[in-house]
This record gives structure tokens, C-alpha cells and sequence, in this order.
């Protein structure tokens, strides 16, 4: 399982993304997210190009312990459903189907 740490920010997602994307490359896509404590917006850009890099390879990313910060700015971008992170409609309150 690919740990990313307690911090994945512009200050290193560099670094990070080549080394997950090594790692999808050797067909590992569980990603364990539970120790992130400070995220940015290149966390969401790391995320997606391992989920491009998975999906080359018919395999699906999955993340563990997604964080509410990374799970909101994913939904901001409106790039949460491509990263499996978009809540269940029926046990959210908050999206309504009319």
C-alpha cells in the first residue's frame, strides 16, 4: 500500500507523484491517505495523474482514510467522483435529487 504521509503540499508532490507513480507502474494502487494532516491542491493534481497511471493499466486507485480537507478540495475541483470520493447521494443530507 502506497503511505503518503502527513503532508503532501506544492513542497513535495514532486517527489511524491514519481514515487507513486513508480509504485502504480508496479501495480500497486491502494493508497493510504489516513496520516495526511496537511493538503493542497497538488495533493488532488498527485491523486488524479496516479488515477490516470492506474487506469492505463486497467486498474482502479483506491484511497484509504481520505482526509475531510482532501475530500472537499477534490469536490471543489468537482474531481471527487473520479477519485471515488463523491459521498453517497442517499446517505448525504446534502444533495437532493428532484
Amino acid at each position: 500500500m502506497l503511505s503518503l504521509g502527513t503532508s503532501l503540499t506544492n513542497q513535495n508532490a514532486a517527489a511524491v507523484l514519481r514515487d507513486g507513480l513508480a509504485r502504480v507502474a508496479q501495480g500497486e494502487v491502494q493508497v493510504d491517505c489516513a496520516g495526511l494532516a496537511q493538503v493542497d491542491s497538488s495533493a488532488v493534481a498527485v491523486l488524479l495523474a496516479w488515477n490516470r497511471a492506474a487506469a492505463a493499466r486497467n486498474l482502479a486507485l483506491s484511497l484509504r482514510g481520505v482526509p475531510a480537507q482532501l475530500s472537499q478540495l477534490a469536490s471543489l475541483y468537482g474531481v471527487d467522483g473520479l477519485l471515488g470520493l463523491a459521498p453517497d447521494a442517499a446517505a448525504s443530507g446534502h444533495h437532493h435529487r428532484h
